[in-house]
């Protein structure tokens, strides 16, 4: 067994346990023969919060952005209700929607409540 393989069996065991993520081949992406540890939908959801992040410094949050949140919502129930099957391209950019306005409401939530918290015991 290579150091690579050791190195991808970590991560396809850390990404089970701790993001709780399926990992089903068929909805996953593949780098040079190996399994991406998250599938489509958890990678998106991923790149979705680190991107909130970065831009939490320069976004103006407006409480439509958790609108965003829509597209996985409606292809996750449609998926798991009927006999529709979305792609990893849907997958991933309902995920990175979806983490994106997930983090930004929480960021934006968590500020505002310690913006009152500081001013009452402020004042």
């Amino acid at each position: 067994m290579t150091r690579a393989d050791r190195r991808w069996i970590w991560w396809m065991d850390h990404a089970k346990k701790y993001c709780h993520c399926h990992q089903m081949p068929e909805r996953s992406f593949f780098i040079k023969g190996y399994q991406f540890p998250l599938c489509a939908r958890c990678s998106g959801i991923a790149i979705g919060h680190i991107a909130a992040f970065l831009a939490a410094p320069f976004f103006k949050f407006r409480p439509a952005v958790a609108w965003l949140m829509a597209p996985l919502a409606i292809d996750g129930t449609l998926q798991y209700f009927t006999h529709y099957e979305s792609n990893n391209m849907k997958r991933i950019i309902s995920g990175v929607l979806y983490g994106f306005a997930f983090t930004s409401t929480m960021l934006w939530i968590v500020k505002n409540n310690l913006n009152k918290i500081l001013s009452t015991s402020a004042g």
